[in-house]
């Protein structure tokens, strides 16, 4: 949803009739996942993706009928072995996708105020859950992972809420079954961010095969030498040269934040380490020898630290795989990041 925002607030300014297509449910080897959103507006122009085109032209035609309408519809489709291969899959599978009119479009103020909510969380980059429910008496209730609720499923809103935020804590998009009723919960994560202190040759490494599993990156190093654009084949989303506590106080350190510490410079590591340990980032890292590792804890220990606190260090940093070259050692750390990520 995020990457078709910009096109429908376009549609939407000039007031053109338009539908959303969202993938609710797959089996097999779909083209496009649980919770992919598609626009399409009354000229037939397309935003966003539900196949990698093999089943975009059918969608186009109900969206078309949804907006004269006015009423959302649930449809399948299977996705065939030979068409499959078309669109870089190995095997056929099938999806089921739901069409609705734009909610910005609602005569219903209600649906209007909660699309305005949605948009802006999103581009905030704020997380929110989009609960819809996928029966006759359609409607929406956007939830907050942590508090807040917009829109009313009447007795069931509280209930519904808390089945959101667990599909939000397991990152987990889909149909479930409440009270006999069929509901999609849509879940709008912040994109994961990785914190890398350190503009070492690993970070080079490190910074691509994160690009590649979607992070988006940080990189602080305050040596200039380090901390240069043109080393980064694969360019960091923020690349800053300033000391690593002036760079964290501005930055929003929440539990999609997962950081690794890459310089072996005490100076550089252990302001950026103080701020980390008393965050809700999910995972903290830092490179360097047991010896090293020892010599860390001594000093946090020193500075007040719990042994708690200080547990929550993964060192050295990455998964035992054996590798010792810059690129192993990158490939390591981001599998961590990735298992920390699903709570393995």
């Amino acid at each position: 949803m995020h990457d078709i925002l910009p096109k429908l607030a376009e549609w939407l300014g000039a007031d053109e009739p338009c539908a959303l297509a969202t993938v609710i449910e797959t089996w097999g080897s779909a083209p496009r996942g649980v919770g992919s959103v598609m626009g399409v507006n009354r000229e037939m122009q397309v935003a966003g993706s539900v196949s990698g085109g093999c089943i975009e032209g059918a969608v186009i035609e109900e969206a078309l009928q949804v907006m004269d309408s006015g009423i959302p519809r649930e449809i399948g489709y299977g996705v065939t072995h030979e068409t499959a291969w078309s669109v870089g899959l190995t095997c056929g599978g099938k999806v089921r996708v739901f069409v609705e009119p734009h909610p910005a479009r609602s005569a219903d103020p209600a649906a209007r105020e909660l699309w305005q909510a949605l948009a802006a969380a999103l581009n905030a980059k704020q997380p929110k859950i989009l609960v819809t429910r996928l029966e006759a008496d359609f409607a929406h209730l956007l939830v907050d992972p942590h508090d807040g609720v917009v829109g009313d499923f009447g007795s069931d809103t509280g209930a519904v809420a808390e089945s959101a935020r667990t599909a939000y804590r397991e990152r987990r998009s889909g149909v479930q079954e409440f009270n006999g009723r069929r509901l999609f919960f849509q879940v709008f994560a912040r994109r994961d961010h990785l914190l890398i202190v350190g503009a070492a040759h690993t970070t080079v490494h490190l910074v691509a095969l994160a690009h590649e599993v979607g992070f988006e990156t940080t990189v602080i190093d305050p040596r200039e030498v380090f901390a240069d654009e043109k080393r980064f084949p694969v360019p960091p989303d923020q690349l800053t040269c300033e000391w690593p506590e002036t760079v964290l106080a501005g930055i929003d350190l929440n539990e999609d934040t997962y950081s690794v510490l890459l310089t072996h410079d005490p100076k550089i590591d252990d302001p950026a380490m103080h701020i980390l340990l008393r965050s809700p980032v999910s995972y903290i890292g830092a490179i360097g020898s047991k010896k090293t590792q020892a010599a860390r804890e001594a000093r946090l220990a020193d500075a007040g630290f719990t042994e708690a606190e200080i547990g929550r260090i993964s060192g050295p940093a990455g998964l035992p795989l054996g590798g010792r070259a810059p690129a192993e050692i990158a490939l390591s750390i981001i599998a961590e990041v990735v298992q920390a990520k699903y709570g393995r």
